[in-house]
């Protein structure tokens, strides 16, 4: 009995020891769990990079309507920046030719899935299945296989995670929300866009929201202004020899 308390007595110290050493270096409870219990290690995908450039990178999601998609180009071309276009399988197919000027364009094409569906409901083969035709046809049209991919509707496990990495694509979400999908006028979605951003930073816009080629505009001119360069994400997210924190922060390796 005497050992029994003793041992229960001594574990519940050295809880208490690293519990206030966590909290005392800022760690989030989600890590506290993690060190309690390495099977519950959670992965997440890209949110933001940490980076002391002053760079972000332009996002947009094309699921319904291709309407916008060459005046966001074109706006894009004649500001001298760079975006990246996250592309489902069913619109690829509804409009290769203008996936071919994406790519045209210089911009990334990163996979959005082939059927905009909630992947963490998916068995692996299903996520496969939903990962390999965007890839095939994004190459088929383009020559370039997508680097990155981003879930519909924000929605992963660790499943998710771990065939896309085994895909050779790094997982990316979103740190700015333009909720453009909204219907948001585009000061609304230049407010949005300029009091959330800063170094590293992924900005989230749809391809044929209500007032995208309003508000993007305003946006760049914004984010030059404030010294930003926008780039795409092959030029901000690492790709190898990385890690990323429980924030969702991509870290570059130094060893």
């Amino acid at each position: 009995m005497f050992v029994s308390v003793k041992k229960r007595t001594i574990i519940a110290f050295v809880t208490v020891i690293v519990l206030a050493a966590v909290c005392m270096a800022g760690i989030s409870n989600e890590t506290v769990a993690t060190v309690f219990n390495n099977n519950s290690l959670r992965k997440v995908p890209v949110y933001s990079v940490d980076t002391q450039e002053k760079v972000v990178a332009l996002t947009f999601d094309a699921a319904w309507g291709a309407d916008k998609t060459q005046g966001i180009l074109d706006i894009l071309e004649k500001h001298g920046v760079d975006g990246t276009f996250f592309l489902v399988g069913f619109w690829i197919d509804k409009y290769p030719d203008m996936v071919k000027k994406i790519a045209e364009s210089g911009c990334d094409i990163g996979n959005h899935s082939n059927n905009h569906l909630n992947m963490s409901t998916l068995d692996k083969s299903q996520i496969c299945s939903e990962l390999d035709y965007v890839s095939g046809k994004v190459e088929e049209l383009t020559g370039q296989s997508p680097k990155f991919f981003r879930p519909p509707f924000g929605d992963y496990n660790n499943t998710l995670i771990e065939t896309v990495e085994e895909r050779g694509m790094v997982g990316v979400q979103w740190s700015v929300d333009s909720l453009d999908w909204q219907g948001k006028s585009a000061t609304d979605i230049l407010s949005r866009v300029s009091k959330g951003v800063k170094n590293g930073s992924i900005i989230l816009f749809h391809n044929n929201s209500d007032n995208i080629l309003e508000a993007l505009p305003l946006v760049i001119a914004n984010l030059k202004n404030q010294g930003y360069k926008m780039v795409k994400l092959s030029d901000m997210v690492y790709t190898g020899n990385y890690t990323v924190d429980n924030n969702g922060v991509q870290h570059k390796n130094t060893v």
